[in-house]
């Protein structure tokens, strides 16, 4: 009951509680944290970014056909091919621009550049009827054409009508000379190394050792025949190719006569419209993927390269995944937790950290040296002293990848494993299973995705390492690929070549690194679609498996 004096209530006022708010500090809500991760990752991402857009302009640009440009300088010079780059640079204290002219001619002008400053030209132009050759060497011919010849006399044919039947007797050449005269050579060989291997058996006053020299002589003696035989052959598509030529003249009037079959391509640059330059494109990119190189590796293509790369990963996969599965599977399954297994996985970890160039030299003394010189000397006494597996091989090569990138899947793998719940395994065990049989039925199955992850990142990086091959197997020019028509078919022990070491002999090892650098870009292209192309192959594997277990993802 409340009472009311004199308009006064005696009711009690509410009592109105004030809390005191409390402001938390951004720096413990983790916002600078948030805009520093935030910023990293957009940093990261901006640099891979811009990397891959350098690399993918630069790469699809390298064969696109430029103009052929005429440039007379203020001393009355005048120069002729295709402008390369520009760039600026400090003369007296402006800044002044110049270009890089691709002249090309290099047998006639000793070089295949020239930079010339904008200040010094007086005029520039685009003449029509301007050609740029390719050749099979000297590099590229920037003049005009003069005459077309045929037995040292004009002709009326045209360029085309003689360019192609010349290149088919150049190819025909080289069929020849690689396939046919290459098997009298490799059966000459084979006769030699029987002989031998004869004469180590049985001695050389052995009645075997004589019959195997005659034998050897008649079937010698059948072989020269067909090496005589084929050699006229090659003689006869010579004199034929040599009655075609043509005469080029270049832009200070000096002459030269070049033979149809040394040009690879030849084109009018500045008469062609937006198709025939697209042709000329793709033609330069399908020589790229399809053909050997040429021009110490600064022109041709990179064929060999590629199926060096491939295989190479190919084989260290095979051999990394069953050696890493089971040393994890070991490490995580059956070793007793203790400090050795602790140092083990410490050794593991570091083996990681080990710069790349310290396996490369492991490589070649024990896998090269001792295994290969201990199977020479059991195997192949015959060809010594040449060594057979003895040296750098593919096999070896692949071999000290696979030591490089096999802690990449121990841990990996270990990981996968740990993540299987145990509760899975003891459901396994309660059936009666044992150990072997609920790993490899409940645990492997379910830890293949993570096991396919460390696969993943081994052939990420094996498939890009450079150093340890450069001692161990990869040349600049691999005469024969790995995998030929002969038995046993694969060759182990054979040299190959690979595109990182590609990009390293052309970007710094080539005479002409000035032509060499836009091949830079087009074989790193090459070598991230590659890698990309196969991590996609065993993404898509990893992902089937997850579909088949799911709830083991890793």
């Amino acid at each position: 009951m409340s009472l009311t004096i004199r308009g006064i209530s005696t009711n009690p006022a509410p009592l109105v509680k004030t809390r005191r708010e409390r402001r938390t500090s951004r720096r413990a809500r983790g916002e600078p944290m948030i805009w520093l991760t935030g910023g990293g990752l957009a940093v990261a991402t901006l640099m891979i970014a811009g990397l891959l857009l350098l690399v993918v302009v630069k790469g699809t640009l390298t064969f696109w056909p430029k103009r052929i440009v005429k440039i007379t300088t203020r001393d009355g010079q005048t120069f002729l091919g295709e402008i390369a780059r520009t760039e600026a640079f400090q003369r007296e204290g402006r800044v002044a621009r110049r270009r890089l002219l691709r002249t090309g001619n290099f047998d006639l002008y000793g070089d295949h550049f020239k930079w010339i400053n904008d200040h010094d030209i007086a005029q520039r132009e685009t003449p029509t009827g301007a050609w740029l050759f390719e050749r099979q060497e000297w590099g590229v011919f920037v003049g005009f054409i003069k005459e077309i010849r045929v037995d040292g006399r004009p002709t009326t044919n045209s360029f085309a009508q003689l360019h192609e039947p010349a290149r088919d007797r150049f190819h025909r050449i080289k069929r020849i000379e690689k396939t046919e005269i290459g098997e009298v050579n490799r059966t000459l060989e084979q006769l030699r190394l029987t002989v031998r291997k004869v004469e180590l058996k049985h001695g050389k006053d052995s009645p075997e050792y004589a019959r195997a020299v005659v034998e050897a002589k008649q079937r010698e003696e059948a072989l020269r025949a067909e090496y005589e035989k084929l050699g006229a052959k090659v003689a006869a598509i010579r004199a034929e190719d040599a009655r075609y030529t043509v005469e080029v003249r270049e832009v200070g009037g000096r002459t030269k006569e070049l033979k149809f079959s040394e040009i690879v391509r030849a084109y009018p640059a500045n008469d062609l419209n937006f198709l025939q330059r697209a042709g000329v494109y793709l033609n330069r990119w399908r020589e790229f993927l399809t053909s050997e190189p040429r021009e110490a590796n600064t022109g041709g293509g990179v064929l060999p390269a590629i199926f060096g790369t491939v295989m190479m990963t190919l084989i260290m996969s095979f051999a990394v995944a069953p050696f890493g599965v089971i040393a994890a599977l070991y490490l995580r399954e059956y070793a007793k937790q203790g400090p050795l297994l602790s140092a083990v996985r410490i050794a593991v970890n570091n083996l990681a950290g080990v710069p790349s160039i310290v396996f490369g030299v492991f490589g070649l003394g024990f896998f090269c040296y001792v295994v290969g010189g201990t199977m020479d000397a059991l195997f192949f006494p015959e060809r010594l002293p040449s060594p057979t597996y003895g040296t750098g091989g593919i096999i070896w090569a692949s071999l000290t990848l696979a030591l490089l990138t096999v802690p990449v899947v121990i841990v990996a793998t270990e990981e996968a494993l740990a993540a299987v719940p145990s509760s899975m395994r003891e459901g396994s065990y309660a059936c009666g299973a044992s150990k072997w049989q609920t790993i490899k039925r409940i645990v492997l199955p379910r830890a293949m995705p993570g096991v396919m992850t460390g696969l993943i990142l081994a052939m990420a990086r094996g498939a890009g390492e450079v150093a340890p091959l450069m001692i161990t197997g990869v040349v600049k020019l691999a005469p024969e690929l790995p995998v030929d028509g002969h038995f046993p078919f694969l060759h182990l022990n054979r040299s190959f070549m690979h595109l990182g070491f590609h990009i390293y002999d052309v970007g710094f090892q080539s005479p002409n690194s000035e032509a060499a650098k836009p091949m830079v870009f087009t074989t790193t292209l090459l070598l991230i679609l590659l890698i990309a192309l196969l991590n996609l192959s065993a993404i898509y594997i990893r992902n089937r498996l997850k579909k088949r277990y799911v709830g083991a993802q890793f």
